[in-house]
């Protein structure tokens, strides 16, 4: 049972997965807390004192979202959201909270992106072709550079999982 709790796109069944033409994704806010809370910037005073938000720029799409990616057949969503942070940041994590799952419209098809929150643990960002540069933004700055609304209440979801909103 279980499940992601955050309801149903239409057309998904009981069954195993999703529908044949949904594109199962998963990925995660990765997140790091600032040193005594400095480096916060003007986000130091709003909810999220003390941490950063990752933010990726993929210049395929000149979008700035959270690292995420396509799970690869037989892949289980938690690994493939590790797999994606590293691969799309450099960084190792420790997951943590499950955050909302995202599902929206592209090319015809529905996309359903798992996502959790997660703490980086280490790593060094190199830029390539599908992710070109890294930021680390407080959570208010970050939600001004996101460019998707959904995206943005991601932010207020680790916020809230870390009970610093």
């Amino acid at each position: 049972m279980g499940g992601s709790g955050s309801g149903r796109a239409p057309g998904s069944g009981p069954r195993s997965g999703s529908g044949p033409r949904t594109i199962r994704a998963a990925g995660c806010v990765l997140w790091r807390r600032t040193r005594s809370g400095a480096g916060a910037g003007e986000g130091a005073s709003a909810g999220g004192a003390g941490i950063e938000i990752a933010l990726v720029h993929r210049p395929k799409w000149d979008d700035w979202s959270h690292p995420k990616g396509k799970l690869k057949p037989g892949e289980a969503a938690l690994p493939a959201a590790v797999r994606e942070v590293r691969e799309e940041t450099g960084m190792s994590c420790t997951p943590g909270a499950v955050l909302p799952t995202m599902r929206y419209e592209t090319g015809g098809r529905t996309k359903e992106v798992r996502y959790w929150a997660a703490e980086a643990t280490g790593g060094a960002f190199t830029p390539g072709d599908e992710v070109d540069r890294l930021l680390w933004l407080a959570p208010r700055e970050a939600r001004r550079q996101l460019t998707r609304e959904q995206d943005r209440l991601l932010v207020d979801a680790l916020l809230a999982a870390l009970h610093l909103d």
